[in-house]
């Protein structure tokens, strides 16, 4: 499941005394933190393509992916690779479907456990980002004003993760787990509020697969 396999912070360097200093942090934290609640109040939905780049703590070959998504707040979504080989996450608002058609096997979990304060929450969340997450200045790095939120849960299987901003819109996530892994989404196209079709966050599963949970009875 590599979107919920996905998982440091910095803080802002005094420039030139303390006053000015302090008066600067608390303008860019403003800045980054009211960005990422303004445009997750505001992108209700959206669809784009993205690339993911995971790097672990050993240094190995970093692992490279990319694909496309679409969603609609709460907790629909459409989130599928296309390389280096194909799956399928789909969120119909009330479970999560995962499929892998190499395998042609398919996953299926209540969609509420599934994200909790996870990553996805961010983007696919019914709650209040507070309601999940610590935030704070995350400083400004490459031409994106940064934000570092920590879950408030235990189990959401990363540390930290990183959001990177400009414009008032999502360009980049970057997530930290307990193995010292880290994984970069990079949003290379970003379309809010398109004209998005129903069946697109609907799965069924395909005949002959190996499934794992209970299939809902509608969608059998």
């Amino acid at each position: 499941m590599k979107w919920f396999s996905l998982r440091a912070a910095s803080l802002l360097r005094a420039v030139a005394g303390m006053a000015l200093a302090a008066a600067a942090s608390l303008a860019v934290a403003a800045d980054g933190v009211a960005q990422l609640k303004a445009f997750v109040a505001r992108a209700r939905s959206a669809e784009g393509t993205f690339e993911q780049t995971v790097v672990a703590k050993s240094g190995r070959k970093p692992q490279q992916a990319a694909g496309r998504f679409a969603y609609t707040r709460p907790g629909r979504f459409h989130w599928e690779y296309d390389r280096p080989y194909r799956q399928l996450l789909v969120g119909d608002g009330q479970n999560l479907w995962i499929w892998d058609p190499d395998l042609n096997q398919v996953t299926v979990r209540e969609i509420g456990d599934a994200l909790g304060a996870t990553p996805a929450a961010i983007l696919f969340g019914s709650g209040a980002l507070e309601d999940s997450f610590e935030l704070a200045d995350g400083g400004e790095r490459d031409g994106l004003t940064w934000v570092e939120a920590r879950p408030l849960r235990s189990d959401s299987g990363f540390e930290s993760l990183r959001l990177g901003l400009a414009g008032g819109e999502l360009r980049q996530m970057e997530m930290h787990d307990p193995f010292g892994q880290t994984t970069r989404i990079h949003f290379t196209r970003l379309e809010l509020d398109p004209v998005l079709a129903g069946d697109r966050f609907r799965f069924t599963p395909p005949a002959g697969a190996d499934i794992i949970g209970t299939v809902p009875g509608p969608a059998r």
